[in-house]
């Protein structure tokens, strides 16, 4: 039986395809699953889905009404899912509940260093022959302070690198985590993270609680020249209130692999249409930010690790077996 993946990218595909030659045919999509694309998976049981797939009520009950019983999200995260309407429909949701955390806090620690250091600038110049150094000056990160909010497997890849830097280490978490205590984190509420952190990084789910964790006055709290990155979920940041406060001229530099409408527009070519998301338009003009289209996870290691979980949370479903990547049903 054919299983059909929705959002396949072309680096990505060939990592598909060998993975499951061996148990199932897969047939893929570079197209997202949304409410116009779900009819495709008419006569599917299995499809899988990428991040950004919507997974609403209402792409559910297409799913359903064409035969569709299972779900294999190809991420973490699964904010795009309606989980009580799948459970409702009767449908198994699986995602991958680990991959390389390495890959995620690797780009986190690239958006970092490039605004900091303003590589970009640098390039787009020297690509016009133009060799001056006027606005390039960065600052030693040895010696200062990382906040990291999160101290999970991804925080603690982030921390151990904030650590070679020769960094003072703050965290904040709902649990500690002993190897960054290890490592000389120091662990405070978010107020005072955020007060005296040069850099700050997210590295926490999205789910109510943490929707606009960073809001208007966690954004205050900062120190004007503080360096934000966030390589988790678009939705932690109100990002309203930060395009506010850029205005205003603060943030040494700000580094966002995620926004928190990307949904419809990170994973395409949008390069020949008007831009409809004036929020997002002002963001990418302020010469401190740089905004990349959901890439943290994307390497070779990360991808292969997710690819080869989805095989198995298919193969455990076909087998009849469970496995903590089960989101629903939830018993």
């Amino acid at each position: 039986m054919e299983i059909l993946a929705f959002g396949v990218q072309a680096d990505e595909k060939p990592l598909i395809e060998r993975a499951f030659g061996d148990h199932e045919d897969v047939r893929c999509l570079d197209v997202f699953l949304n409410e116009d694309t779900a009819p495709i998976a008419a006569g599917y049981e299995i499809v899988s889905t990428s991040v950004n797939a919507d997974l609403g009520a209402d792409v559910l009950e297409i799913l359903a009404a064409g035969g569709t019983r299972m779900v294999a999200q190809r991420s973490t995260g699964f904010n795009n899912v309606d989980l009580a309407t799948a459970e409702r429909l009767g449908m198994t949701v699986a995602r991958v509940s680990y991959y390389s955390p390495h890959s995620v806090a690797e780009f986190a620690w690239a958006l970092a260093m490039a605004v900091n250091r303003r590589i970009v600038r640098a390039s787009i110049r020297t690509r016009d022959f133009d060799f001056r150094l006027d606005g390039l000056m960065g600052r030693d990160l040895h010696g200062r302070t990382a906040g990291v909010l999160g101290t999970g497997k991804i925080g603690e890849a982030f921390a151990r690198i904030a650590h070679g830097f020769g960094m003072r280490l703050l965290g904040w978490d709902v649990a500690e985590n002993p190897a960054c205590a290890e490592l000389g984190m120091r662990y405070v509420p978010k107020d005072e993270l955020l007060a005296r952190s040069d850099l700050i990084t997210l590295h926490v789910p999205l789910m109510a609680e943490t929707r606009h964790l960073i809001d208007a006055a966690a954004l205050k709290a900062m120190r004007d020249d503080a360096i934000l990155i966030n390589s988790s979920r678009g939705g932690l940041i109100d990002t309203a209130a930060l395009v506010g406060e850029l205005r205003a001229g603060r943030f040494a530099g700000v580094g966002l692999d995620v926004y928190e409408a990307e949904a419809g527009l990170f994973f395409l070519d949008k390069s020949l249409e008007a831009v409809e998301d004036d929020t997002l338009a002002r963001l990418v003009t302020f010469p401190n930010v740089l905004v990349t289209s959901h890439q943290a996870y994307y390497t070779e290691d990360a991808v292969g690790q997710i690819v080869d979980t989805t095989v198995r949370n298919v193969l455990n479903y076909r087998e009849g077996r469970r496995s903590e990547n089960v989101l629903v049903p939830r018993s």
